[in-house]
Order: C-alpha cells, then sequence, then structure tokens
C-alpha cells in the first residue's frame, strides 16, 4: 500500500555519527554542523571517533598548558593560542585538538580563518592531553597530523607522567634538555618545563618561560612575523 502524507513509515531519520564510521572531512562536517550544539567528535584518518566525557584530572591539567600557551601568545604578537578548537585539516581529518598555536596567515603562518570562523589547514603546534601512551593521541592522531603539516607536537601523558614532544618535520621525537625544558623549535622562546608543568607549579613554570621570551632567539623571531608582507 502507498504511504500517504504524515505516515511515520516514511520518516527519515537524520544521519548521525558514531566511532568507527568512515568518511570524508566534508560529509563528516555537513552532519557534525547538525548534531546538538553539546555533541562532539573528531575526524581522524577518515574515521569518527565520539568524544567521551572528559574527567576532573585531564581538565586540571589541560588548563597549566594553556595558560602557558596563552601567556606566550601575549608576548608574541602575530601567533595565536587555541583551545578545543575544530581545525579543518585535510580530507580526511577534522580533529579538536585540546590546544594548539598557530602562527597568524598575515605574518606568515599556512592556516587560515573561514568566513564562518573555523581554523583551515594545520596549525604549526598541537598539544593533547591523554591518558595513556596507547590512546589515540599517541598513533593515530599523531600520524594525522604529520600527514597534514603540524610542525610539532606535545602530549602530555597523565598516567607515565611525562611529556612525549615530536618534531612532526624530521618525523622524530624529541626530548627535553637536562633541567627537564622542552625549548619548542617552531616557537622559540616557548619553553616548557615539563617537571613544573606536571607538577602544576605555577611560579616555576612562567619563571621558566619568562627565561625564553627573554632570549635573542625569541626576539628575533617576533621581528621576523612582523615584518612579514601581508598576502
Amino acid at each position: 500500500m502507498a504511504s500517504v502524507a504524515g505516515d511515520s513509515s516514511t520518516h527519515v531519520d537524520k544521519p548521525e555519527l558514531h566511532t568507527g564510521d568512515r568518511m570524508t572531512r566534508e560529509e563528516f562536517h555537513r552532519i557534525y554542523l547538525d548534531m546538538p550544539a553539546d555533541f562532539e567528535a573528531e575526524l581522524v584518518g577518515g574515521i569518527v571517533y565520539v568524544a567521551s566525557p572528559l574527567k576532573r584530572r585531564h581538565g586540571t591539567n589541560h588548563l597549566p598548558l594553556g595558560t602557558l600557551l596563552f601567556a606566550y601568545e601575549g608576548s608574541t604578537p602575530g601567533v595565536e593560542s587555541g583551545d578545543n578548537t575544530t581545525i579543518l585539516l585535510g580530507e580526511e581529518g577534522e580533529p579538536q585538538p585540546d590546544l594548539y598555536l598557530r602562527i597568524l596567515p598575515e605574518c606568515g603562518g599556512k592556516s587560515r580563518t573561514t568566513d564562518d570562523d573555523f581554523v583551515a589547514g594545520a596549525p604549526e603546534l598541537i598539544a593533547e592531553i591523554t591518558h595513556n601512551s596507547r590512546s589515540i593521541d599517541l598513533h593515530a592522531k599523531k600520524d594525522d597530523y604529520a600527514r597534514y603539516g603540524v610542525r610539532e607536537y606535545l602530549v602530555v601523558c597523565l598516567q607515565e607522567q611525562r611529556l612525549r614532544w615530536f618534531d612532526l618535520d624530521a618525523g622524530q621525537e624529541l626530548h627535553a634538555d637536562g633541567d627537564g625544558v622542552l625549548r619548542m623549535r617552531v616557537f622559540p622562546g616557548l619553553w616548557v618545563d615539563g617537571p613544573a608543568l606536571l607538577a602544576k607549579d605555577y611560579r616555576r613554570m612562567m619563571a621558566t618561560l619568562e627565561g625564553g621570551l627573554a632570549t635573542p632567539e625569541h626576539a628575533a623571531f617576533v621581528e621576523g612575523l612582523t615584518h612579514v608582507t601581508p598576502k
């Protein structure tokens, strides 16, 4: 029998996103925009990962590193830090990293801000807070970030109480200097005191950053950013 107007049998459910779904970024983005406002998911290597509720431990370790990146931005005109922002990374990548730091496009950065206020393209630095070394952050995400041009990657591993630092340009893992400080390569003067960060020792963490911001390398970096001709 033919269906009639209003017949429930003609109802078609709206597309949804589920962990493990495979799709392009274009399809993912279209469906994601139609999901409830509190829904969060990422597309990594063409595979959907729906976010789980974040626990207190994640949030309390997220904030110190975000504070550090924001302080660096405040002393480095031409860069931008961001928190939990959707990145339109490539044909099969639309992650929502915990933190990023990017060079603004008018200062020579490769990413851009879209008309509808998304970041398109790879930020120079991405950071994630993860529970342990078996997580997606250190495997599928790291591979995707390298694939699409993220240059430097920092992962705070909570269970192991360690920072993992990667030069994605060179395809290698880097290590802190003897004093426990990670001196970022893409952003000169961004000195991350690993033990202080993990201990949430604000004074020591910020004192270390101030040391980095006072270096000639940071001054030269800022000078270079301010002299890039806008496109």
